[in-house]
């Protein structure tokens, strides 16, 4: 069992960039693809991004291609998302998850395990 806990959201303006975090319990960390979600108000749960458990491969929704970074240190248990460039529209809970499938079905099957999130805010 992997249980993952978020960091680093908070309030910024539009524009700004912020750096989430997510720390995963357990040394099996490497052995399961990682994504990020996210949930705003009044709406489903979508797909941000995932990593592959190597690094080697990379995924994005739309929405957030060449403002948003994924990337994973699987030396100490963390994947990191790097969002620039944000908009109002960005405003959501972010969520880590984790994958015993492909980082390339992260966008269309359930992950295994979910952190408890942690709220972005982006003013105009």
């Amino acid at each position: 069992q992997v249980q993952l806990v978020e960091s680093g959201g908070g309030l910024v303006q539009a524009g700004g960039s912020l750096r989430l975090s997510c720390a995963a319990s357990g040394r099996t960390f490497s052995s399961y693809a990682m994504g990020w979600f996210r949930q705003a108000p009044g709406k489903e749960r979508e797909f941000v991004a995932a990593i592959s458990r190597s690094a080697g491969r990379l995924y994005y929704a739309d929405s957030v291609k060449g403002r948003f970074t994924i990337s994973r240190d699987n030396a100490k248990n963390t994947v990191y998302l790097q969002m620039n460039s944000l908009k109002p529209e960005d405003t959501a809970v972010y969520y880590c998850a984790a994958s015993t499938s492909t980082a390339q079905n992260m966008g269309v099957m359930r992950p295994d395990y979910w952190g408890q999130g942690t709220q972005v805010t982006v003013s105009s």
